[in-house]
């Protein structure tokens, strides 16, 4: 029996856009509809034209490109009571979008109907056909049936007589929304079920729209695939108003992997999930969701030194897919709860994990840091230099000899504040006595390093500092607590993490700095070896 193709609609542009604190541009909305584009997804909704100017811009832009198989949508409502369809300006603007595919919403509840809209059931109705029947000369209408679960459990013949109506009037697909994300994955299953039965006449193909109020919108949507639906709409990510929409990264993942029967994405494989959620993240302006199902940093992290173990033998018991299928990687974490186990995995780049006197060494050594407020498991690249020093295979590329750091100076005339940061090192035979403004006491440290030593190393130039984040680590000491620092670094082929810990702000941020270069000069040695 061949598998059953459910198709994806990507509705991150619009509905995504509506979680708290998203906001996209025109180039962020054209940018991420080509992503996905490029990953295959079937639908991309791109907004609703009568909203915003902004747009407006986007269907008049990205109906220039080619996106291959990807159709795009235009978002609108039905049209106004007591309104001709060709006199509304909404059915308008749909219009005038010239997108392949408008999605229609219509109300199914007929509380909604009747007290929000303050319209009579049999208008409603009319609405929803007449709009319907209007766009249908010009795209393939998707009709989304807002509030259809609570409208059913309500009423279910008039929510089925609203469906009916925009099927009638020539709507291809008919989606059933939990708008409330209330809804429980049973009676999505039962009521998704009950409803293609009684439509199976009019030839329509069904689709589920999720939203994530009880955790459950993954749930729900493949429980409606599995009652008959054969689209699903969401966002990547799960980004979205309230708690969010179904996250089309998880829904794609359990569908081609998990569930079988099912293929998404035309039978691609799901090797760019991983870089398509972080793509997301980074446009939107989003603090990555390390715990995410399948792309999350974290979702093949191993911590505890029996997991690891097992993880060395039989990935699988700790695993429950292989983590390069969706495009992401297994992570050993190293801490004072790590066994032997973890120590070898990570140290097993180095050559090393014959020694077990070493072995022992960095395990000792990484219990005896954390206890002084160090923590690895973000830190990769400082754990790397750390082995490397315990191993005796560490050659510095250039020695700090002082820095002084002045914060808080104020430029008056353009009424802006700045650090500078003056730096004296040395690097082979050569003394480097720098200077350099910054941003902050960091941002100036970072500059002058970088001014001092770009000479001898270029490759500095396409390095950049990613993120920096403080945390007080005994704050019961006051004033005088130790301060943990994290920076993320990064180049063209990766990014890495380096810690350091001081009771002086400055003195951690230097020690995490100083990692962060070291860790790219030492990769240029070994890429170039």
């Amino acid at each position: 029996m061949s598998a059953k193709a459910i198709q994806i609609y990507d509705t991150t542009l619009r509905d995504g856009s509506q979680g708290e604190g998203v906001s996209f541009s025109l180039q962020d909305k054209l940018s991420i509809a080509r992503r996905l584009a490029e990953t295959g997804i079937d639908f991309i909704e791109g907004g609703y034209p009568l909203s915003n100017e902004k747009d407006v811009a986007f269907f008049e832009q990205i109906r220039k490109d080619d996106l291959g198989g990807s159709k795009i949508c235009a978002f609108g409502m039905t049209r106004r009571r007591s309104m001709k369809a060709a006199d509304d300006p909404g059915m308008q603007a749909l219009v005038a979008a010239q997108t392949p595919c408008i999605t229609l919403v219509g109300k199914t509840w007929d509380y909604h109907a009747t007290e929000v809209l303050r319209v009579s059931l049999d208008e409603n109705l009319a609405m929803i056909g007449e709009s319907t029947e209007f766009l249908a000369q010009s795209a393939d209408v998707i009709y989304d049936a807002e509030h259809f679960f609570d409208g059913f459990k309500a009423n279910p013949d008039y929510a089925i007589d609203t469906l009916k109506a925009a099927a009638s009037a020539g709507a291809k697909w008919l989606v059933f929304c939990d708008t409330n994300g209330g809804t429980l994955p049973e009676e999505v299953a039962d009521i998704t079920a009950k409803a293609v039965n009684w439509l199976s006449a009019y030839g329509v193909q069904i689709g589920i729209h999720t939203h994530n109020d009880g955790e459950l919108a993954v749930a729900n949507s493949l429980a409606a695939v599995d009652a008959g639906a054969t689209q699903v709409q969401g966002t990547i990510n799960g980004i979205g108003e309230r708690c969010g929409n179904a996250d089309l990264i998880s829904v794609m993942a359990n569908l081609a992997i998990k569930k079988t029967g099912y293929t998404v994405l035309d039978g691609r494989p799901l090797t760019s999930l991983t870089e398509l959620s972080r793509f997301v993240y980074e446009t939107a302006n989003l603090q990555l969701r390390g715990g995410q199902p399948f792309v999350g940093q974290s979702a093949f992290a191993h911590k505890g030194g029996m997991h690891v173990h097992a993880i060395n033998k039989a990935a699988s018991t700790y695993e429950h897919i292989d983590p390069a299928v969706v495009g992401n990687e297994r992570r050993i974490l190293v801490s004072e709860l790590s066994g032997r186990s973890n120590i070898e995995a990570v140290a097993s780049q180095h050559n090393i994990a014959d020694d077990k006197e070493l072995m022992n060494r960095i395990l000792a050594e990484v219990v005896k840091r954390e206890n002084q407020g160090y923590q690895y498991e973000n830190a990769n690249a400082s754990f790397n230099l750390l082995i490397r020093r315990l191993s005796e295979t560490y050659t510095p590329h250039f020695n700090a000899i002082k820095y002084r750091i002045v914060a808080g100076d104020r430029d008056r005339a353009n009424s802006t504040v700045f650090a500078e940061a003056v730096i004296k090192l040395v690097v082979g035979e050569t003394l480097w006595f720098d200077a350099a403004e910054g941003h902050g006491p960091v941002d100036a440290l970072d500059a002058a390093l970088r001014k001092a030593l770009v000479d001898t190393y270029p490759c500095l130039n396409e390095m950049r500092l990613i993120d920096y984040k403080v945390r007080v680590v005994d704050s019961g000491a006051g004033t005088a607590a130790s301060i943990r620092v994290n920076i993320e670094s990064g180049d063209k082929d990766e990014t890495w993490g380096t810690i350091g810990v001081s009771e002086n702000i400055i003195e951690a941020s230097w020690q995490a700095l100083n990692d962060a270069v070291e860790y790219k000069l030492h990769k240029e040695d070994q890429k170039n070896a």
